[in-house]
């Protein structure tokens, strides 16, 4: 079993959903409720898998964890776009939080990776 708050790729998913609460606490004023509430759901959820698969008892089960983080990182890239082009979010917020997205998403990529070699040199 592996401690997922000693996993880099969890302390940057969990600094990402808390930074994305924050900076879309403004988002219901204007209408648009849901998609805070889908852009921090999705965001959540990266981190969430992360920790919900370091307690699976294959390498084959995590990964299979870590390929939904990767996921749910794709899906809130998608809702930062959706709140960039709506001008909900300034351009540098947009672009500080879809970058950190998309840098997650690559290290969750890599680490997937290597957790199935692992798995296939055992």
């Amino acid at each position: 079993m592996r401690d997922f708050k000693r996993l880099e790729i969890w302390r940057r998913a969990h600094a990402l959903a808390i930074a994305l609460y924050e900076v879309t606490a403004d988002f219901a004023r204007v209408g648009h409720g849901h998609l805070r509430s889908q852009l921090t759901r999705a965001a959540d959820s990266i981190a969430t898998n992360i920790a919900e698969g370091c307690g699976s008892e294959s390498n084959r089960e995590f990964a299979r964890f870590l390929d939904i983080s990767i996921k749910s990182a794709a899906e809130t890239e998608n809702h930062l776009i959706s709140a960039r082009d709506l001008k909900l979010m300034s351009q540098d917020d947009w672009l500080r939080y879809s970058t950190e997205t998309i840098e997650v998403r690559r290290m969750t990529f890599g680490y997937r990776r290597r957790v199935l070699e692992d798995d296939q040199s055992a």
